[in-house]
């Protein structure tokens, strides 16, 4: 009888094993074929033909933008969009995430000078462009995972600190994050940090941007009644110094069909420039539409039960 129930576990480990592989495989091929038929230059060519370009005519004189992750690639070239506009855009920079100093231009300022924050209690709105991709597992001085660290951790305390500032902003304080196609291959998990099994930091990316959308859904659900809205949004396989230095071998095979950091930008911006009734908080944006979270088959989507616990540890985390 104990041979019988050992070999009976032995044979349920095993479905399960093979099942988890068949699913994981499935998430990937399917991931693959979508991004290629719709996160390409050309791809982006084909949607715009639908754009409205009065969309993105508005100004935004008067508005406060905070753009994180600015230096180059996407988030520069939304700043740069958001300033054409007439906004103020306070541009935040890798060696701040975790000190919280913002870039006014070129003058350094602190969140809480009474000045900034003065300026910013009118027009608010609150971009999130944190981008780690490690291929290696890197642990911080904080003693936590460094894609983890910048994207969930630095993404989730960042926000949680600009809320009064956006409630001060309500009613059209507005929160974007940039989350990542890649997120189509991961289910929500408790295992924030990849503690177990061998680390993968391309999977750790797409776990990572996958708490991002589940978050957006929560922080939409919290304050639907005061005047914030949240949305996140995918920009497409885009051209730009992270890619090319975290995935060299993606970047090369797909040379010539990556889009611009400009294209990768235009739903961040579009979704800036759009009056709030026009989107729905809490969901997920493409190329300037709202655009399902979840592949067919993928399994991903009951996963966001999750969401609460992994809070709960983000908050003990970030000692807020």
């Amino acid at each position: 009888m104990v041979i019988a129930l050992l070999h009976f576990e032995i044979h349920v480990h095993s479905v399960r094993s093979l099942s988890m592989f068949l699913l994981k495989t499935w998430r990937e091929s399917a991931f693959g074929v979508y991004g290629y038929l719709n996160f390409t230059k050309s791809a982006f060519m084909e949607h715009s033909k639908k754009f409205n370009p009065e969309d993105t005519k508005a100004r935004m004189d008067g508005k406060n933008c905070v753009v994180t992750g600015a230096n180059s690639g996407i988030g520069y070239a939304t700043a740069e969009g958001l300033a054409s506009r007439g906004a103020t855009v306070y541009m935040e920079t890798k060696r701040s995430i975790w000190s919280f100093v913002i870039f006014h231009l070129s003058v350094k300022s602190s969140l809480s000078h009474p000045g900034f924050l003065q300026g910013m209690c009118q027009f608010m709105f609150w971009l999130t462009m944190l981008v780690c991709l490690r291929i290696n597992k890197v642990t911080t001085s904080e003693g936590f995972e460094q894609n983890f660290a910048v994207n969930v951790l630095g993404t989730y305390s960042m926000t949680e600190s600009m809320l009064p500032l956006l409630k001060n902003a309500a009613p059209d304080a507005r929160v974007i994050t940039v989350s990542s196609g890649g997120m189509y291959t991961a289910p929500l998990t408790t295992d924030l940090q990849f503690s177990e099994g061998k680390f993968n930091g391309v999977e750790q990316y797409a776990r990572n941007k996958r708490v991002q959308v589940a978050l957006t859904e929560n922080w939409a659900e919290m304050y639907k009644d005061k005047g914030i809205s949240f949305y996140t949004m995918h920009p497409g396989w885009a051209e730009t110094p992270g890619v090319a230095n975290s995935l060299p071998d993606f970047s090369k095979s797909l040379s010539g069909k990556l889009r611009t950091s400009e294209q990768g930008a235009d739903t961040v911006i579009w979704l800036a420039l759009q009056p709030k009734e026009k989107l729905t908080s809490g969901a997920f944006y493409f190329d300037r539409a709202e655009t399902p979270k979840h592949l067919m088959f993928s399994g991903t989507r009951g996963s966001h039960s999750l969401i609460n616990n992994i809070i709960e540890d983000l908050r003990s985390m970030s000692r807020l």
